[in-house]
C-alpha cells in the first residue's frame, strides 16, 4: 500500500522499503519509559509514559533526538505489543501515554490505541508531534487521542526549507492545530494539575530567529483564543554536527524575554516558560541504553 499518512506523501510501499520519513511498516520503538522532563502539567511528580518512536517525517538540522530520526533503532512492534506497552507504564505510574513522534506510525497506533481501551486504559492518550501533520490523518485519530502536544516551529518558508527541509512547514501546520483544537479544545487540568484533556502548543524559540517566532505567536492568536495554553522553550542547544551561525550558539537572555514579553502583550494567560538551565543536552534521552 503506498504510504500517504504525513504530507510527505512520498508514496512508497512500506512493507518494501523505508518511507521518506525512515519508518518501515511497523513502528520501532527506541525507549520506553517514564519521562520527567516535559511541561509540569504532563510529567507531573510521577512522570510520563513516554514511547519514543523512531522515523520522522522532518529533517530539522537542530534535531536532539537525531540517532532516532532516521527509523532504524528500536524494535519493531505491533498494535499487540504497543498495548502491552503502554500498560506496563501504566503500572508503573505514569500519569498518562505519550507517543513521541508518532506521526509515520498512526495505522498500528490506532489499532494499539482502540486494543487498549477496549482492555481498559483510562489514562490520557499524548500525541506529541511536529504538526508537520494530514488532518485526514488527525481526523482518524479522533476519540483515541486526549492531548495533542504540537510543536509549532515556524511561519517563514525559507527558515522552515532551511532547517527542516519542507517550504510548506507553516500552512501545513497551522491547519492541522486548527483540527487539533476542534477535537479536544483548551487544554484541561485536573485538581492535582495534571493535563486531562485538550491542547498544549509548544515553539522552541530559536538564536537568531526572534522575527519569527512572533510571526508564530500572531498565528496562534489569529487562531485560537488568548485561554490557549503554550509553551515558550528556551531549551535549545547546538548539537555537535552544527557549526553555521545562527543555530551553532544557544538563545541569550534577551532574545528569550523579548519573546516571553511579546506573548504576554498578545494576552495569552497560561504560558509555561523554561529557566536558562533548560539548554543542556544531558535531558536528551541517551536512547544506547535503552537497547
Amino acid at each position: 500500500m503506498q504510504c500517504g499518512i504525513c504530507p510527505r506523501n512520498c508514496g512508497i510501499d512500506r512493507s518494501l522499503h523505508a518511507g521518506a520519513c525512515g519508518a518501515e511498516l511497523l513502528p520501532r520503538v527506541a525507549r520506553v519509559g517514564l519521562h520527567h522532563w516535559e511541561e509540569p502539567c504532563i510529567s507531573g511528580t510521577q512522570g510520563s509514559g513516554a514511547v519514543f518512536f523512531s522515523g520522522c517525517n522532518l529533517r530539522c538540522v537542530f534535531c536532539q533526538n537525531h540517532v532516532i530520526r532516521d527509523g532504524t533503532l528500536g524494535l519493531p512492534c505491533d498494535a499487540e505489543t504497543l498495548c502491552r506497552h503502554f500498560f506496563s507504564l501504566k503500572s508503573q505510574g505514569a500519569h498518562n501515554i505519550n507517543l513521541v513522534t508518532p506521526t509515520p506510525h498512526a495505522d498500528t497506533l490506532i489499532d494499539a490505541l482502540r486494543l487498549a481501551r477496549s482492555r481498559g486504559l483510562e489514562l490520557p492518550v499524548v500525541y506529541n508531534t511536529n504538526a508537520y501533520e494530514r488532518v485526514e490523518t488527525l481526523r482518524r485519530l479522533e476519540g483515541l487521542v486526549d492531548i495533542y502536544l504540537p510543536d509549532f516551529k515556524y511561519v517563514s518558508p525559507l527558515l522552515s526549507e532551511r532547517f527542516s527541509g519542507c517550504a510548506d512547514y507553516y500552512p501545513v501546520a497551522a491547519e492541522a492545530i486548527a483540527e487539533m483544537h476542534r477535537q479536544v479544545g483548551i487544554l484541561r487540568l485536573d485538581a492535582a494539575g495534571i493535563a486531562r484533556r485538550g491542547l498544549l502548543i509548544r515553539h522552541l524559540v530559536l538564536p537568531g530567529c526572534i522575527d519569527d517566532s512572533r510571526r508564530v505567536l500572531d498565528a496562534i492568536a489569529g487562531m485560537l483564543p488568548r485561554e490557549s495554553f503554550l509553551s515558550l522553550m528556551r531549551q535549545y542547544a547546538p548539537t555537535p554536527n552544527i557549526e553555521a551561525p545562527p543555530l551553532n550558539r544557544r538563545l541569550t537572555d534577551r532574545e528569550y524575554e523579548r519573546i516571553c514579553l511579546y506573548c504576554g502583550d498578545l494576552g495569552f494567560q497560561n504560558v509555561y516558560i523554561q529557566g536558562r538551565e533548560s539548554a543542556d543536552l544531558s535531558y536528551t534521552p541517551d536512547f544506547a541504553k535503552s537497547q
